[in-house]
């Protein structure tokens, strides 16, 4: 639940934020060691950070590489998508669909240039080409698509720097 007004973040506040960005598995004992203050504060402070809407969720990061090589597939693709029209109703339609998609990892209105950049993960290149008719052909508003394939991953983060 977040709040209409802005909140003061604190040092230690922020010293939270980073070290939970690092490992959200800590206990409430080991954060309060790490900036000084007590279990309990710790857990207040933290119960404030969610409430708030600082902390969204705290999710386990699976590694793609290592599941391919286990499962034997995988693949990320990163696709730009321009729609016909621009208006409100077209767009969020389009977006309700992309991020109903449980292969959509991620969908970013951007500007300017495409409409869309989405992350999807699937299985293999018929994964993605019934991906594509899923969300790109059967739309009538899609004007263009552009898909780029990962060959490697050189960097994948989700911490937000405090500093």
């Amino acid at each position: 639940m977040t709040t209409p007004h802005a909140t003061e973040l604190d040092a230690i506040d922020l010293k939270l934020l980073t070290l939970l960005q690092q490992d959200a598995t800590w206990s409430h004992q080991a954060l309060a060691d790490q900036v000084h203050i007590s279990p309990a504060t710790c857990h207040r402070r933290i119960k404030r950070l969610r409430d708030e809407g600082f902390i969204e969720r705290q999710v386990c990061i699976l590694s793609p590489h290592r599941l391919a090589q286990t499962l034997g597939w995988g693949l990320t693709a990163l696709v730009e998508i321009s729609l016909d029209v621009q208006t409100q109703e077209v767009l969020d339609a389009f977006e309700a669909r992309a991020v109903a998609d449980a292969e959509v990892q991620q969908c970013w209105r951007v500007s300017p240039g495409p409409d869309f950049v989405l992350v999807v993960q699937v299985r293999d290149m018929p994964a993605y080409q019934t991906l594509a008719h899923r969300l790109f052909t059967q739309d009538a508003q899609v004007r263009n698509v552009r898909a780029f394939f990962s060959v490697k991953r050189a960097k994948f983060g989700t911490q937000i720097p405090m500093a």
